[in-house]
């Protein structure tokens, strides 16, 4: 499922990046990459906050739809 249908306060272990090759960089430079785990802490409007890594981001619905976990 797509990182926007995780429920806020649940660990989620990343499956798979999609989207083009340009896109799937961006997210993976962000430090989204498979096998890893992130964690939602709010969502508004659909855009989310999340905890990964000992540090909080905040990435588009787009984004955010494009991270399986």
């Amino acid at each position: 499922m797509p990182l926007t249908m995780a429920k806020v306060g649940e660990e989620q272990l990343i499956k798979k990046i999609g989207g083009k090759p340009e896109v799937r960089q961006f997210i993976e430079n962000l430090g989204f990459v498979p096998g890893g785990t992130v964690t939602v802490i709010s969502e508004i409007s659909g855009n989310v906050i999340v905890h990964m890594k000992d540090s909080r981001i905040a990435i588009s619905r787009e984004m955010a739809s494009k991270i399986l976990v």
